[in-house]
Parts: structure tokens; sequence; C-alpha cells
């Protein structure tokens, strides 16, 4: 007999239905009606076992938590997100090119804009930088980001690959893929496709706990991306990463590509099983650009995955930029046609160290350190007039959060700070290349010695007399990408790929001939990224090949980032300024670690390190960039921080940094002045 009959209960014993044969009986019930069906003792019997299973269903529907979904609408041309219809309004960041300590500020101001969604890359050449080496620590330590993005509300559309363009170095594949020469990128290449396969499972797994149906903040997960810019246009390559993020993410995850609006790009880049989504500018028609989604999926969401809030900077070129207000009347165009959108990019950030990509269009155009890439949020991470034009805009459609917008990270312009020289590169291989020299009867690659960033160092001697200037010259696009050339430790010149291959020298038999090559960033966008570094052809004197060399991988990072030269005993240095040399420094703070920027009068082109961390290149004289950022965490209180800088070309009579408070962007040589510098 039951004493106590709970709510739930009752209300189930209202409306319980008996499955006979193939209808439903409905049969309303008192607490003392029969059950239909059953002798009156069966009755009396089976009624509490009965509402103990109704009890404990009830419960148990209760007690679990509806199930998470993000999906594709095709009847009502929307995303459902938990079954609801759902539009997302994202913005593009790369935890890449923003120091760690400042992850949480960026998003912060990225959440108060009202951006229900962030885009993230995963470069895989930021997290296997050798073949089954894996680094997810500290600044790459994507977990820690992702589950920041979740902390403060933020919903992600993440684009691992395995090529991302972003305009980063060799657009996230790894350099060391370069290793078999023959290799096919992008394609069903089979040394291809299996170095992928072995990312993917070390990386996804990290990735299925977070996704939403998992209870995770992940709503959707690109395959590939533009993979219809590319020549390949492998059905087979993109149906295989299709397989393997199914296997290894699961069936219910949404999985979509990302192409520009023309026709051919669609047709490479897309397939039956990824949701075809696309890419377009403010100054693109809306209408005619959605048209071009509506030709490869004519139902379902409209998604512009790539809206541009800007635009990059090449080296030698002018600062990009675009209008506020062209940005938010294009944005405001595009959700008014109910569609969703992500601004790339929101925040842009730098490429720091040697991160900074290329593009190949008619010719090599490397990518400026800076990526501010005139986004809402500048490259140091402050809002701009753009951000709050946009801000308006959401306003329209969704509620902004409650709060400020925080301000703007403070900046110290520190000062002018005096540099000297330590020592010239040639004078210091030593230290640069322990393990000694390569011997090659002819160059060798980057990717041969197995020399993924930076610089290597080429030498041989003069074979003959040489009284009256020869042609010291490069076969066609074999300077890859920027030659420093040193004849008996005198500096000559520069060699640079797309330019000057050419220069005049003079010299006795058995003068050192030294050239040392700079990787100014592989292709990240364009024909073809099997984009080989070093030394491609050999050097030949009036046509006549240079042979016998003595080839130093450089690893100038590793000796900096154990203190050299700063724990160095000091050089006795040659006082000439031109060529590749070192200068170093020190400066200490107001008791402050704040944001700053590094100007360089006076110098020609080099790479900065501050307390061993690389801020990337500095290039005043082909600009527009004239500043680095330097951000203040990795600045120290109340003890000196330490400056290393190479010089590749010329340092100023009087070496000095000048530290100021804002950035500068916008000075650039014409390209025929430029070229000839």
């Amino acid at each position: 007999m039951l004493l106590f009959q709970p709510p739930a209960l009752r209300t189930w014993r209202k409306c319980l239905a008996l499955v006979e044969k193939d209808h439903v009986t409905e049969v309303s019930m008192s607490p003392s009606s029969p059950i239909p069906g059953l002798p009156s003792a069966q009755r009396r019997m089976e009624l509490p076992a009965l509402a103990l299973l109704l009890v404990a269903g009830l419960l148990h529907t209760q007690a679990s938590p509806p199930s998470r979904s993000f999906q594709l609408d095709y009847e009502e041309d929307c995303f459902r997100k938990d079954g609801a219809p759902f539009r997302y309004i994202s913005g593009s960041i790369h935890y890449t090119r923003v120091p760690r300590p400042a992850w949480r500020d960026r998003l912060l101001k990225m959440y108060m804009s009202g951006l229900s969604a962030v885009q993230v890359y995963i470069p895989w050449n930021f997290h296997e930088p050798l073949p089954g080496v894996y680094d997810f620590a500290g600044d790459r330590d994507v977990e820690a980001f992702l589950d920041l993005t979740a902390e403060l509300g933020l919903l992600v559309i993440l684009r691992p690959g395995p090529y991302i363009c972003a305009e980063w170095e060799m657009g996230g594949l790894p350099a060391w893929l370069l290793w078999k020469p023959d290799i096919i990128l992008r394609s069903s290449d089979p040394a291809y496709l299996a170095a992928v396969d072995s990312w993917l499972h070390v990386l996804l797994p990290k990735i299925k706990p977070r996704l939403y149906q998992h209870g995770g903040n992940i709503i959707s997960v690109q395959v590939e991306n533009e993979y219809g810019s590319y020549y390949a246009c492998d059905y087979g390559y993109l149906q295989h990463l299709l397989g393997s993020f199914r296997a290894l993410l699961g069936s219910e995850v949404l999985l979509f590509t990302t192409d520009g609006t023309q026709a051919e790009e669609l047709r490479c880049g897309t397939l039956q099983g990824l949701y075809a989504t696309v890419d377009f500018g403010p100054d693109s028609n809306v209408t005619e650009a959605f048209g071009a989604q509506r030709q490869v999926e004519p139902k379902g969401p409209l998604v512009n995955s790539e809206y541009y809030t800007g635009w990059l900077d090449y080296w030698g070129e002018v600062h990009a930029s675009t209008s506020s207000a062209q940005v938010a009347r294009g944005l405001e165009n595009i959700l008014q046609l109910g569609a969703s959108v992500n601004m790339y990019m929101f925040h842009g950030g730098t490429n720091f160290a040697y991160w900074s990509g290329a593009d190949f269009k008619d010719q090599y155009k490397p990518v400026t350190t800076s990526y501010d890439y005139d986004a809402p949020l500048s490259e140091a991470g402050d809002p701009t007039e753009k951000l709050f034009a946009i801000r308006t805009v959401i306003s329209k459609f969704q509620p902004l959060p409650v709060g400020p917008m925080p301000p703007a990270t403070p900046k110290y312009a520190y000062g002018w700070v005096a540099l000297r020289k330590y020592a010239d590169v040639l004078d210091v291989l030593d230290v640069l290349c322990p393990s000694g020299p390569i011997q090659s009867q002819f160059p060798l690659t980057f990717e041969a010695i197995k020399q993924v960033h930076g610089f290597v160092l080429y030498h041989t001697q003069l074979p003959r007399d040489v009284l009256h200037p020869a042609t010291l010259g490069a076969p066609p696009h074999s300077i890859c990408d920027r030659g420093y050339v040193m004849l008996q430790k005198e500096y000559q010149g520069t060699l640079e790929r797309d330019g000057q291959t050419a220069l005049h020298v003079t010299g006795s038999t058995g003068d050192t001939l030294d050239v040392l090559l700079e990787n100014m960033g592989r292709i990240s966008f364009g024909a073809n990224i099997s984009d080989f570094k070093g030394l491609l052809g050999n050097l030949s004197l009036d046509s006549s090949p240079l042979r016998n060399w003595l080839i130093y991988p450089l690893a100038i990072d590793t000796a900096i980032q154990q203190g050299w030269p700063h724990a160095a005993l000091p050089k006795s240095s040659s006082g000439g300024r031109a060529g590749p040399a070192f200068y170093t420094g020190t400066f200490e703070t107001p008791g402050i670690a704040w944001d700053t920027f590094v100007k360089f009068p006076g110098w020609s082109k080099g790479q900065l390190w501050i307390n061993g961390f690389n801020l990337g290149r500095y290039w005043p004289l082909r600009g527009p960039q004239q500043t680095l950022f330097v951000p203040g965490s990795v600045l120290h209180v109340g003890r000196p921080n330490n400056i290393t800088v190479l010089e590749l070309e010329g340092a100023p009579s009087t070496p000095l940094l000048l530290f100021l408070d804002r950035p500068l962007f916008n000075r650039t040589l014409s390209r025929s002045t430029a070229a000839t510098q």
C-alpha cells in the first residue's frame, strides 16, 4: 500500500499510455483506479512496482541535463543550438600571436564587444617543431586557451588545419615535411597523409572533450582551409581528412569548409559531408557573395567565415587600412540577412620570432612582424574606433553584455637605450654552430641540413685572383630569401629573392667568401607552398660555379636563450658598422613592466631579442613598420633588461634604440628605392 504519492507520480498516473498491439490507449486514472487488463489481485500486487518504476523514470529524466547539440537546419536555413535557432557573431584571434599573460584581456574585450564566439586557428608547426616532438607548454598551451574561452562564456569555431594559411610560416605546415623534397603538400601523397594522420591523432583527442556535444564550447570544426585556392584540387585528400576528423571527433560534430566566392574555388574546396561556407570583405556585394554559397549549399545557414575588418601588411608596401564605417556597414548588411559571421581579424597580434609567412603573387611578398591588421583590437590589444562601430552594429541585433569595455593596456616610453657592438657574426660561429660546419661541394638548402628557421652561413674561398671586378651571381629564384655577402670579412652587399642577384667583387686566390642566408618566412598562400630556403643553386664567379662549401646552420636563439651574449666574456670586436653583427645593451624600468614599442633610428634590418624573447624582424628601410611591439610581460622589474640585436646590413654610428608609448606603422620607401637600398 502506498502511503505517500509524490506529485510527479500523481501527474504520471493521470496520463498513462498503454501500448496495445499497434495503438496507444490513454487512460485517466485516480489513485484508486484499477489498471485495465489485469486481474484485481494482480493489479494490487503490480501497482507498487509500477509506481516505483514511474518514479525512477521521472527522477532520471529530471536528473539528466538536456542533451547538448549544435546542428544544421536545412528546412529553416539556420543553425540550431540545443534545438533552438541560433546565429553566431564571432571574431578571430590567434593565441600564437598573443603572449599568454594577455590572453584573458583580449578575450574579455572580445566578449564585451558583443561576440558570442571566437574563431581559432591551430598551427601544426607551432606544436610539432620536429617529427614526433610535441610542444603544448606555455604560450603553446592551446588547451588552456580553449578552457579560458569557455570560462569567459565564448563559443569556439575551431580551425585545426592541417593547413591554415593565416599569413603564418608555411601556412602552419611544418617545414620538416620538406625534408622529403618531392613531397606533394596538401594532397593524397602517402608521405604527406602519414604525417597528417600522426599529427591529428595527437591533436584531435585534446579537442574531442571540448566539443559542444560533450559539454565543451567548440560548436564547429573546419577541415583544411580555402583548399579551392590551391592548385592540387585533390578530392581524395579532402575525403581522407573527412574520414580522419569523423573517426577522431565523432559523427555529431559539425564539420565545415571555407573558400572564396569564385566558382572554381568552391568547386575544388568543397566536399559532400562538409558544410560549405564562404569568405569576403566589406567591399563585396553581400547578396552576390552569399549567392555563391547558395550555388554549393542551396539550403542551410548563410555563413561568412572570414569577414575582413582590415588587411595584412607586406614589407615595402603601404600600411593597409579599411575604414570603420565601411566595415560596420558591411557587417550590418550581413546580419540583416540573418547570416552568421566571423570577423577576420578581431585581434591580429604579432608575428614574433620567425613566424610570419609570405604570399606569392607574381613575386615573393613577406609579411611584416606586426599583424595589427587594422583590426578592431589593435596589435597591443587596445579597443579602437572600429571596435566601437562594430559594437554599435551588434547591439541592433542582440543584447550587449552589461558592463564597461576594459581599457587599453598601459604603455610606457622608456626612452633612449645605448647599445654597443658585441661581435661580427663571423667571429662567433663557434658559439652559434657548436657542432661545426657541414662540408659539401655545392650549397645545401635549409631543409637538406634540417634547419627550420633563421639563418645559415655559407663559406668558401675564391678559386683564383680577381683583379678586375667579376660578377658574383646566383641563378634566378635561388636566393631564398636574402643573402648578406662578405669577402675577407668585409660586407659587400645583399642578394635578394626577386631582386638583386649579382654583385661585383675583386680579390685574391684563397680570399674567404661568406654568405649569410636569411629565411624571411615560407610562403603561406599561393600556387605552391613547397618553399625551400637557403642557396637553392650554386653561386658563380663570372659564370664559373664556386665549390667546396662549409655550411653552418646557426642556432642563434638557443644561444641567446642560454644567456649569450650577455653572460659571455666581452669580445674585442672590430669597429666596422657594416655587415651582420650583434649589438647588446641593457635598460631598467621605473618599477613597472608596461607594454612599449621600440624604434630603430638609423638601423637597417635585423632581429631583436629582449630577455631572450625573440620579438621578430625589424626593417625600417623597407617599411611600412617602423616599431616592434614589446609586451610588458617580457620585461623585468627591479633588474636589467637585456637587449640583443642582430643587425644584418649596417648599424648607425651611434647605435641607439628608442622606446615609445605608441607604434609607428606607416613609412614606406617607394618600391624602386627600397629595391636598391
